[in-house]
C-alpha cells in the first residue's frame, strides 16, 4: 500500500469512524489538550503578545512535534500509516456531533421546549441563550452550524491531505486554543492575539473550500449555486472574521436566507452585518442548514481523500 493510498485511506476511515460514533464520550484528546493548555497558562501568561506568542509555539509545537513524532514511528508501514490516520482524523473531526446537535436544538424548537432549546445552544456557540426567542435560537444555531461545518471538519480533512497527521493535530490544536483564548476582552486581548491570528490563517483557505463546496452543494436543499455564491462575494468580507464571513454568507446564499444583525453574547451585543438576502431563519432552516452541512462533509472527505492520494502517490 503506497503512501498517498494510506493517507487517503485512513482519512476516509477516520471520517467513517466519526459517523458511526461521534466524539468520545470520555477522555476525548482533544478535552485532555484544553485541560494541559490552561495548566500552561498558569505560567506562561502575562499581559503582552510576545507571552501570548510563546503559549501559542509551546503548544502548537508540542502537538505538532508529537504528529511528526507518531508519523515517524510508522514510518514504511503502509498499513500502521492508515491506522493512525484514522485514529487522528476521528480525533480531530467534529461534524457528526456538530450535525446531532442542530437536529436535537430543532426537535427542541418545534416541540416548544424553548428552555431545552436554551440549555442545549451553549454546546453550539457562545451566544446568551436567555434572550434569545426561537427565531433567535435557530438563527445562532444556523450560524454556528456554518462556521462550524468548515472549522470542525472542512479543515482538518484539508490539513490532513495537505500534511497527514501533523496537519490533523497541528490544526486541532490551533483552532482548540483559538476558541479558549482567542478572544478580545480584557484577559486575553492582548495574550490571545496570537492564538486568533493564527487561527485565522490557518483557515484561510480550508473557509474557502468550504464556501467553494456550499455553493456547489446548495441544490441538496433547494438553493441556486448563483445566490450562494453572489451572498459569499457580495457579502462575505462585511463579517469581522474573514473566514466565518465566507461559510456563513455562503450559507445564507444556499439556504435563501439572511444572517447576521444583532448578535447577543453575555459580554453585550453587537450588531453584525446582514449576509444573504431573504427571511430571518426558522427551524424548517436550521434542519436544512444540517442536511447540507452533512452533504459538505461528504464531499469534502472525498476530495480531501482524492487529494492526499494523488499528491503523495
Amino acid at each position: 500500500m503506497r503512501t498517498g493510498i494510506a493517507i487517503a485511506a485512513g482519512l476516509l476511515l477516520g471520517f467513517g469512524l466519526d459517523r458511526a460514533l461521534g466524539d468520545p464520550r470520555r477522555g476525548h484528546p482533544v478535552a485532555g489538550f484544553g485541560s494541559a493548555a490552561m495548566k500552561v497558562e498558569r505560567l506562561t501568561y502575562r499581559d503582552s503578545r510576545v507571552a501570548g506568542v510563546v503559549h501559542e509555539i509551546v503548544l502548537v509545537g508540542a502537538v505538532s512535534g508529537l504528529g511528526i513524532g507518531l508519523r515517524r514511528a510508522v514510518a514504511g508501514r503502509a498499513l500502521g500509516a492508515a491506522v493512525l490516520t484514522a485514529a487522528a482524523t476521528w480525533t480531530v473531526l467534529g461534524g457528526t456531533s456538530l450535525a446531532r446537535t442542530g437536529r436535537d436544538m430543532a426537535d427542541r424548537l418545534e416541540s416548544g421546549d424553548i428552555d431545552g432549546a436554551r440549555a442545549l445552544l451553549p454546546s453550539l456557540c457562545g451566544r446568551d441563550p436567555e434572550v434569545l426567542d426561537a427565531d433567535g435560537l435557530a438563527r445562532a444555531a444556523l450560524e454556528s452550524i456554518a462556521e462550524n461545518t468548515s472549522d470542525a471538519t472542512v479543515a482538518p480533512l484539508f490539513w490532513g491531505a495537505v500534511a497527514g497527521v501533523p496537519g490533523l493535530l497541528a490544526y486541532r490544536a490551533i483552532n482548540t486554543l483559538d476558541a479558549m483564548i482567542g478572544y478580545r476582552n480584557d484577559r486575553y486581548r492582548n495574550f490571545g492575539w496570537a492564538a486568533a491570528r493564527t487561527d485565522d490563517v490557518a483557515n484561510l483557505a480550508p473557509a474557502r473550500v468550504s464556501g467553494l463546496i456550499t455553493t456547489a452543494l446548495a441544490p441538496v436543499v433547494g438553493g441556486r449555486p448563483a445566490d450562494a455564491w453572489r451572498a459569499w462575494r457580495r457579502d462575505a468580507a462585511k463579517h469581522p472574521s474573514p473566514n466565518a464571513g465566507v461559510a456563513e454568507a455562503s450559507m445564507a446564499g444556499a439556504l435563501g436566507v439572511t444572517l447576521g444583525g444583532r448578535t447577543e453574547y453575555r459580554h453585550g451585543a453587537e450588531l453584525r452585518p446582514t449576509l444573504g438576502d431573504g427571511p430571518i431563519p426558522r427551524v424548517r432552516d436550521l434542519r436544512r442548514a444540517v442536511r447540507l452541512s452533512e452533504a459538505v462533509q461528504v464531499a469534502t472527505v472525498v476530495a480531501a481523500a482524492t487529494a492526499a492520494y494523488l499528491r503523495r502517490r
